[in-house]
């Protein structure tokens, strides 16, 4: 009745929410350094953008790179390039839409799309790669998506653990509140287009389709198979780059989960390399541009909430940009 009542009325029925059903299924896993990585798989991009850019990036001794130096923007960012391309051109439903799922994140693909990275020279735009597995041509789909996201990492007492990440899309969602439940927008998420230059898209609107996120809730396994970290973030698209900033800073820069948290954030999502405005970053714009890069400042108010295992037991920290808190006994 909200809904349809509204004045902009929709055609949500009580059909449509006695139909729905939740989708269990398998986590999406990759290797990184000595790590087990598990995200979640389409229809969130996620998990395969995140492993993608992990992967990539696997050939770099990036031990050896200063956390907050052009090159470690230039590299995080050249790997979000590639990540985006092939995100934003094979991801969606995969009950709807034949995703290379496995071919995305192949360690022989993964290592092609790493030699076009220059070690001192942007690309500045990548072009989506041909990953192994590929069956349907697609065409690009540029929709983003709105920040309006919550995240939450637990650990119990038994070692049972969740990273969760949640969204209404955009600061309300659709700004109706029922029983005081706020109801949804994520059909923003979806290509409101069926084509895009003659050919169909990964992530167009269709009946019973869940839309395309940029969640990416991980949890993280040393050799022995232990968990070692969950951790997750709010914030739309840019979602990929701080989870993928804040993995970097513990498992190649060796930060505690707190600093590696509120390390600057920095990445590309295949247009502008961006960092984050008003931190030490922005001192390496001009040695960027002049890598080629179109680098620019921006707010980029990320809240990683995250929980990580130490020799004296597990840690907590929540992103000091955003409300949160981390709390344990």
């Amino acid at each position: 009745a909200a809904v349809r009542g509204h004045a902009n009325p929709g055609t949500l029925s009580a059909e449509d929410l006695a139909g729905y059903r939740i989708r269990d299924v398998e986590p999406l896993c990759g290797p990184y350094r000595e790590w087990r990585l598990c995200g979640m798989p389409p229809s969130s991009s996620g998990g395969i953008a995140v492993l993608q850019i992990l992967g990539v990036l696997s050939r770099f001794d990036l031990g050896g790179v200063r956390p907050q130096s052009a090159q470690a923007v230039h590299l995080l960012s050249e790997a979000g390039r590639l990540a985006f391309a092939d995100r934003n051109r094979y991801v969606g439903d995969d009950r709807f839409v034949d995703v290379p799922t496995a071919g995305l994140v192949q360690a022989d693909y993964l290592a092609a799309r790493s030699r076009l990275i220059a070690p001192e020279k942007s690309m500045r735009q990548a072009q989506p790669g041909t990953p192994p597995g590929l069956r349907v041509a697609l065409a690009d789909d540029p929709v983003d998506e709105a920040a309006g996201t919550s995240h939450i990492a637990i650990v119990d007492r038994w070692g049972n653990a969740v990273s969760m990440t949640t969204t209404i899309e955009a600061l309300f969602g659709s700004r109706l509140m029922v029983r005081g439940f706020l109801l949804n927008n994520q059909l923003t998420d979806f290509n409101f287009q069926p084509l895009e230059e003659g050919r169909a898209v990964a992530n167009a609107v269709a009946p019973g389709k869940r839309p395309r996120s940029s969640m990416a809730p991980f949890l993280v396994y040393g050799k022995g198979g232990e968990l070692e970290m969950a951790l997750g973030s709010p914030g739309g698209s840019l979602i990929i780059s701080y989870v993928a900033k804040t993995l970097v800073a513990v498992l190649d820069w060796r930060l505690d989960i707190r600093s590696a948290i509120a390390l600057p954030n920095m990445g590309s999502r295949n247009g502008p390399t961006e960092i984050e405005k008003g931190t030490e970053l922005e001192a390496v714009l001009p040695a960027l541009k002049a890598m080629g890069h179109d680098a620019r400042a921006i707010d980029m108010p990320s809240g990683v909430q995250a929980i990580r295992r130490t020799k004296s037991g597990w840690e907590g920290a929540a992103d000091p940009r955003r409300e949160g808190l981390a709390r344990g006994r």
